[in-house]
């Protein structure tokens, strides 16, 4: 009985490993670092220098359907038209944590 309550257990502890999705915490000071050292040339506080239009403000990103953190890593890591691709530059992580300080600075309008 004890070695089956230890196999149980093990197997348990292997399928709980194997295939559950680890969790990130996402970092809003990393973030703003990234932001300043590699987006605020064309979007300082939020706006844009290239297309006044497709700012980072909450209006805009819904406008657009940039207004997740889906969304707007999909578009620092491949970009689009004018907006360069990250994906060579900066990490996953780093990416992630610009896009939540984009999404929370939206949300608080850029102050």
């Amino acid at each position: 009985m004890k070695k089956l309550t230890i196999l149980i257990f093990l197997t348990f502890c292997l399928w709980v490993v194997n295939f559950t999705a680890p969790v990130y915490a996402l970092d809003i000071q990393n973030g703003a670092e990234v932001f300043s050292a590699n987006c605020a040339g064309c979007h300082i506080n939020g706006g844009n220098i290239i297309r006044r239009g497709k700012n980072l403000k909450k209006r805009a990103l819904k406008r657009y359907k940039m207004d997740s953190l889906e969304a707007i890593e999909d578009i620092v890591t491949n970009g689009k038209n004018n907006m360069s691709a990250y994906a060579d530059r900066l990490t996953t992580a780093e990416i992630e944590n610009v896009a939540a300080y984009v999404l929370e600075q939206a949300e608080n309008n850029w102050k």
